[in-house]
């Protein structure tokens, strides 16, 4: 008996290769400043070189960073923890998925045609179903199988007619032959009823007696070979009884040698207990697995576990590190995750040089203003181009916030130009507008104390001391009190969790511009008596005159520990 189905066809993955891509990303626990330069200089490098340049942020965006976007339009930077090399970076083999049905000879063909040695058998929909390898086909050829084998596999009609080169001269192609057994009809007819059975393929050449006697036996298919003809009369019985006619240029003995060829890859891939990697992979993830393998070549599935390509070992080699452009930063413990693992092309900052190490020079732009987001308004003018209303916004709302509205001892007269003329750009007004900013940074209403101690948090290291400092800007001294009471007993459980032995919190006051800093942990009384000359009560210090991390406390922290 036969059975038919339609072959799956599967459609080809080859796509052209990639430009070059580029992230502008900013430091951890990100603040106004870092996210609105970075989608401004992404900008400015897509409308003045070639490549894919995108903003990208390394931690959750604040609630006055939020405002800003929401108020001038803008989707938020893509989030990225981590820029260590994924298996999407690396050179991923376009190799086609080929359907379960297809012949061994096909198979073989393709892996010759297209140089590799493994073929990735697919279900509709390009699912992973198993692989077929050039060892396993080679098994196939060299392992000693029944004469049912051909059935067993389950072989199609169309199978063997590519592969004999074949025409179909009774019968449906898509039939399969899944009974009987392979039977070379050499001996003359009164012999033949002997060995043949029904169901059985057989194969013949010119003799109308053979060819007569194989179908009154109920033979499931015959093959006649040499591309002898076929009479009318043989054709009619054929029809009449359900026996296939295969009619193939090849002389017997070769298309004996070649009918196995025609079984399908099914019946040979390997399906079960398949290493498969995905796109999102770690490279460092992968690499002791691959290592522990004697597999050549890997599957590659994307998040819906579909499937995309191939990778080997020798992939690893020629990994694409991902390519940064830093703003508002250069120090490693305020860089994204596996900093070192990525090129770094440029840096944009404002200040103090850190401890970031490059593998290769880098244009280093570093200015002592009060905003990265002055300096991008300065490259806007050096190379002529429109600054758009709404980046004139997020640049205006980065330069208010880092001055607290031109009060910080870091802002500069250019920082103050700067804004002035983004406001006019982008519409607003900059008092009306740091108001409503300020007011919608500090609502931290339904916040725990962990996310409002991370959402401005750098660390800082000097000569073995390991310490971070965090600040929340407000222009309501009751709230800065209510945040106290909150962050004080969060501190004590925070401190080490990332390696700090000291931790610190300004609560700042932009009105009265002062900050009380908290502080937990180690040595932290000793170096705020050394940097400050008062010693803390309680955890807690007021500072007068303080509103800047980067230009008053971190710089008299430091003196105070090379001392």
């Amino acid at each position: 008996m036969n059975e038919t189905i339609q072959q799956k066809v599967t459609p080809s993955c080859v796509s052209a290769p990639a430009p070059r891509k580029v992230y502008v990303i900013g430091h951890k626990n990100p603040d106004t400043d870092s996210i609105c330069s970075a989608i401004a200089y992404a900008d400015i490098k897509r409308r003045t070189e070639e490549g894919i340049f995108e903003a990208k942020r390394a931690g959750q965006i604040s609630q006055e960073t939020q405002y800003v976007l929401d108020r001038f339009q803008v989707d938020p930077p893509g989030y990225v923890p981590n820029v260590a090399p994924r298996v999407k970076d690396m050179e991923v083999r376009r190799i086609p998925g080929v359907s379960d049905h297809i012949s061994l000879k096909k198979a073989w063909n393709l892996m010759r045609t297209q140089n590799v040695n493994t073929l990735p058998i697919v279900q509709e929909g390009n699912m992973l179903e198993g692989l077929i390898t050039i060892s396993d086909i080679a098994k196939s050829y060299m392992d000693v199988y029944d004469n049912a084998i051909l059935s067993t596999a389950r072989t199609q009609y169309k199978n063997i007619l590519e592969t004999l080169d074949g025409t179909m001269v009774v019968g449906n192609e898509h039939a399969y032959f899944v009974k009987g057994k392979v039977v070379i009809a050499a001996a003359n007819p009164d012999l033949m009823e002997n060995y043949i059975e029904e169901d059985d393929l057989v194969i013949l050449g010119n003799r109308y007696e053979s060819q007569l006697c194989a179908i009154e036996m109920k033979a499931g298919c015959i093959i006649v070979c040499e591309g002898a003809p076929v009479s009318k009369t043989i054709q009619r019985l054929a029809a009449d009884r359900v026996c296939a006619v295969i009619s193939t240029p090849h002389d017997t003995y070769t298309v004996a040698r070649l009918i196995n060829q025609s079984m399908p890859v099914k019946f040979f891939m390997k399906s079960s207990n398949l290493i498969t990697f995905h796109l999102d992979d770690y490279t460092d993830s992968i690499k002791d697995v691959m290592a522990k393998k004697r597999h050549r070549d890997f599957p590659i599935l994307d998040k819906n576990d579909r499937y995309v390509g191939m990778v080997s070992r020798r992939n690893l080699l020629g990994i694409k590190r991902r390519q940064l452009i830093l703003v508002d930063h250069n120090e490693k413990s305020q860089a994204v995750d596996n900093i070192e693992s990525a090129d770094i092309l440029e840096i944009i900052d404002h200040h103090r040089l850190g401890s970031l190490e490059t593998m290769a020079p880098v244009y280093f732009r570093n200015q002592p203003v009060g905003c990265t987001a002055t300096i991008l308004y300065q490259i806007y003018q050096e190379r002529k181009l429109e600054i758009p209303k709404n980046i004139a916004g997020l640049l205006c709302a980065a330069i208010i916030s880092d001055t607290l509205m031109f009060r910080s001892p870091t802002c500069t007269a250019l920082d103050r130009a700067a804004a002035e003329r983004l406001a006019e750009i982008a519409g607003i007004k900059c008092e009306e507008f740091a108001t409503e900013m300020f007011a919608a940074g500090s609502n931290l209403k339904g916040r725990s104390p962990e996310e409002i101690f991370y959402q401005d948090f750098k660390k800082f290291e000097l000569n073995k001391a390991n310490f971070g400092v965090g600040q929340i800007n407000s222009m309501n001294p009751d709230e800065l009190k209510e945040l106290k009471s909150r962050l004080l007993p969060y501190m004590e459980k925070a401190l080490g969790a990332h390696g700090e032995t000291m931790l610190f919190f300004m609560l700042t006051d932009i009105i009265h511009q002062s900050t009380e800093l908290l502080c937990y942990g180690g040595e932290n009384a000793r170096l705020v008596e050394e940097a400050f000359h008062q010693t803390p009560v309680d955890h807690s210090i007021i500072l007068p005159g303080v509103v800047s991390r980067k230009k008053q406390l971190i710089p008299a922290f430091m003196s105070a520990l090379q001392q």
